[in-house]
């Protein structure tokens, strides 16, 4: 389009009584009122085929919707806009707002320092006249925007089509192609690479993206200077909060002795591991300390550690909390060092059992720092595993598989148990298969017919897990700093050593005098567990053999025999599933 020489030319938009709308041109000191109605008519004439031409008068809800409807004409007719002045007032806010072509005005001059070379960079801004300038009144108790000046007449040529779509204005990066572009990055490729993976992948040719190879490039240039600032100010504040935690264990022990706390550091002397135990879960630990839950399925993602907390059982049936751990990561050293103060927290005093998930960084610790206590792995931990492990490679044979896995975990005999692993492993065809080799590795911690000789007091039950789950969502807050993470483990796992169930009265089940005796003397949680024992214990029949022993047989098992040796001497009884109690 011809360029218009840049005299005094103003636009009037008048309405004619047959209704339609008619531009009165004036040019002063010059005979061009032809030519610029002329090519202003061409300009209106193209642009109204896809929209109407803003008018004075035209209204708007918002100024955002304005300047939404501008840019859109702007597109269509080869230029951009951008949002100059706004005038602000007590009563109604900002109530002016100035939107102009992007060539509008002229570029400030710099002085360049003495010494210094600089780049020129040539301006695109040239004086350009065409605008809308919006004025927000209050109709009716609604705001509206009006048009109260616009000019369509520019000193400069406008684009075309293949030319417009590459002003900054219009170069946008949607989200879908910032997301594929940054994991190319990641994967090392240049800017030239990715923009011709970007135009491979959505056939296009060479330059028609909507987006240029120096938008690439910036874009990736800022992500990683926002990614680098977060950063910063994440490990300040990180720094900062870890502080404050070691400052609260410090007061914490001064005003408690039995408090106790333990933290290392690494290389650059900064704070890596902390962990801390509260006076009433040390004393709960002298009475219940024989079993140990390790909970580590917790993770801060603000500060990137690693969560850990020792929960027990009373004999009421209560979850108690025994210490917490915060870690640097899953290293096996790491959870050595958790293990080792736990320990010496518990005045040097090693669980019989402890109950862990399937870490094998914690597996390795616990077998390096507690090698007198026995490891198990609850069933609960394990069966999500077993559903990502198996559920995609074996397809619609899974379900038949899982039901196989539910029935090998409660085998009753380790023999049966052998004999009906190999079975299933060659139904499968998972005799290669990595997971299959570890759940076989550490069958002794998970199937039952390995721990039913471990004291496990009752904390492999869903009860007991929920209870966990319970206890840690609440001290879990999105936003929560460390030093009110400390405050509010600290109010919880008082609250839950500290508070009382009332006596209840529980009926007879079995009627006879063991169970009288028991219930003078056990908790109702214990008195209740016994009962249950007793009733099951009638479902089984008691012959005595030659040699002393016994044979006990369920009543709907003719095949399901054990044997029972009691020798009185060691007050000892075994039985030929595994299991061994001493009196």
């Amino acid at each position: 389009m011809t360029s218009l020489s840049s005299k005094n030319l103003w636009i009037q938009r008048q309405q004619c009584p047959c209704g339609d709308w008619k531009c009165f041109v004036t040019c002063e000191g010059d005979n061009e009122v032809a030519v610029v109605a002329s090519q202003l008519a061409k300009v209106e004439a193209a642009s109204a085929e896809a929209m109407v031409v803003p008018y004075v008068g035209m209204v708007f809800k918002s100024d955002d919707d304005a300047f939404e409807y501008y840019s859109n004409f702007a597109r269509k007719n080869g230029f951009s806009v951008r949002k100059e002045r706004s005038r602000l007032s007590p009563q109604l806010g900002i109530y002016k707002r100035d939107f102009v072509c992007y060539r509008s005005g002229f570029a400030p001059v710099r002085k360049k320092p003495s010494g210094e070379h600089h780049r020129d960079r040539k301006s695109v801004r040239c004086g350009c006249d065409a605008k809308m300038y919006m004025s927000k009144e209050v109709v009716e108790g609604v705001s509206q925007w009006f048009v109260v000046q616009f000019s369509n007449v520019h000193n400069h040529e406008l684009l075309e089509d293949d030319e417009v779509r590459l002003l900054p204005a219009y170069r946008k990066i949607h989200e879908a192609d910032q997301e594929r572009i940054l994991l190319l990055s990641k994967a090392g490729f240049p800017i030239h690479r990715i923009v011709k993976v970007l135009q491979l992948e959505k056939g296009i040719q060479g330059g028609q993206l909507p987006f240029l190879e120096r938008d690439v490039r910036n874009f990736i240039q800022n992500r990683k200077k926002v990614v680098q600032e977060n950063d910063a100010l994440l490990n300040e504040k990180r720094e900062n909060d870890i502080m404050e935690l070691l400052e609260a264990c410090k007061a914490s022990k001064e005003a408690d002795e039995s408090f106790s706390y333990d933290y290392s550091v690494d290389e650059n002397e900064k704070l890596e591991h902390i962990a801390w135990s509260y006076s009433d879960s040390v004393s709960a630990y002298t009475m219940f300390g024989d079993v140990v839950h390790f909970d580590t399925s917790y993770r801060s993602i603000t500060y990137g550690m690693l969560f850990g907390a020792w929960f027990g059982i009373d004999s009421n049936g209560r979850m108690i909390a025994f210490g917490c751990v915060l870690l640097q990561d899953e290293a096996p050293r790491s959870f050595a060092w958790a293990l080792q103060s736990f320990v010496r927290f518990m005045r040097g005093r090693s669980p019989q059992t402890i109950l862990t998930d399937l870490d094998p960084g914690l597996r390795d610790a616990v077998r390096g720092e507690l090698p007198n206590t026995r490891h198990v792995t609850c069933i609960w931990n394990i069966l999500p595993k077993v559903s990502s492990w198996f559920s995609v490679p074996l397809g619609s044979q899974y379900a038949d598989f899982r039901s196989e896995f539910d029935a090998l975990h409660c085998v009753e005999n380790t023999e049966d148990f052998e004999l009906q692993w190999n079975e299933t492993v060659s139904r499968f065809g998972l005799g290669s298969d990595k997971h299959i080799a570890l759940l076989y590795s550490i069958r002794t911690s998970w199937a039952l017919c390995y721990t039913r000789g471990h004291f496990l007091a009752r904390m492999t039950t869903v009860a007991f897990f929920r209870s966990v789950d319970s206890f840690l969502k609440g001290i879990f807050g999105p936003n929560a700093c460390l030093r009110s993470f400390f405050d509010q483990v600290g109010i919880s796992v008082t609250f839950q050593n500290q508070s009382h169930h009332e006596m209840q009265y529980i009926p007879s089940k079995a009627c006879i005098p063991m169970e009288e005796h028991a219930r003078g003397i056990l908790t109702p949680f214990a008195f209740n567990v016994l009962q249950n024992e007793l009733v099951l214990a009638m479902q089984y029949a008691l012959s005595e053999l030659a040699d002393g022993s016994y044979l006990l047989r369920h009543y709907k098992k003719m095949d399901g025999d054990c044997l029972v040796m009691w020798i009185p001497e060691e007050e000892h009884i075994h039985c030929s599933y595994g299991a061994e109690k001493a009196l």
